[in-house]
């Protein structure tokens, strides 16, 4: 069953609000790449189809608060034909949200859903989708500001790298974005 017909069958306005605020911190929680902590990703893999390239998460957070590029990143991005003010909104995008709201989201039956969206760009470099790690990174995120983005879940990306899937980035971001608007 499509994860919007789940949502659309629910009535409960109060879990409805709650969802969609909890999405849109998980967005969001993306997007804040630079952290402080020591076990944060510090480095991020982007792909595109058959093309990759290493930046720093100081880069693209840089790139997601000023829209300036460096060369690197100006050269990965035209080398996968993607519009930077496309991507910059998606990985900036917020989701506000309680905490405890957030918390509460991820740990019920909706929690593994939206982690599972979100893993589709965010994840380790190898292996899995470490379901776990990246509740921690959402959580985190949503503690330090109340709000989640794309940017903020590789901040805080208990790893010390970290792959965007740049070719999915905007599908993932537009299908959260329309649960939200739908709650």
């Amino acid at each position: 069953m499509q994860i919007y017909q789940i949502f659309n069958r629910l009535n409960n306005r109060k879990f409805a609000k709650l969802l969609s605020q909890t999405v849109a911190l998980g967005l969001g929680a993306i997007v804040l790449l630079f952290s402080t902590n020591a076990n944060a990703a510090e480095q991020v893999i982007l792909k595109y189809g058959d093309f990759q390239g290493q930046i720093s998460v100081q880069e693209l957070s840089q790139f997601t608060e000023t829209g300036k590029t460096t060369p690197t990143l100006q050269a990965y991005l035209e080398a996968a034909k993607q519009d930077p003010e496309i991507a910059r909104k998606a990985l900036k995008a917020p989701i506000k949200a309680d905490p405890a709201f957030l918390n509460n989201l991820l740990s019920s039956w909706a929690g593994p859903i939206l982690v599972t969206q979100i893993g589709e760009v965010v994840h380790p470099p190898v292996g899995q989708l470490d379901q776990q790690a990246l509740r921690s990174a959402l959580s985190a995120s949503i503690q330090q500001n109340g709000e989640v983005t794309l940017l903020g879940a590789i901040q805080n990306y208990p790893n010390t790298s970290v792959e965007l899937e740049g070719d999915r980035l905007i599908s993932v971001y537009e299908r959260l974005s329309g649960l939200a608007k739908l709650l």
